[in-house]
């Protein structure tokens, strides 16, 4: 699981958004060493962190298209 996002065809933010969500219920169990929590806790941030990057790059390129758009879009009804 830790390799998830070193390997270039998983780099998804669904599939690092699966993987967060994996790690969190993993973190929920009461029974889990305290070396397993940290390493688990490490890789759910840097998990954290490419979503967010992903969705800050989402809406940049949305700002972006928004912003080049000079005509609106109608649609016709039928």
């Amino acid at each position: 699981m830790a390799a998830k996002l070193n390997s270039k065809s998983d780099d998804t933010f669904e599939s690092s958004l699966k993987e967060l969500e994996d790690i969190l219920a993993q973190l929920e169990n009461p029974q889990i060493p305290l070396s397993d929590l940290v390493e688990k806790y490490e890789r759910a941030k840097k998990c954290l962190a490419f979503c967010r990057q992903k969705l800050d790059d989402a809406e940049l390129s949305i700002k972006k298209l928004s912003k080049d758009s000079s005509e609106d879009f109608n649609i016709e009804q039928e």
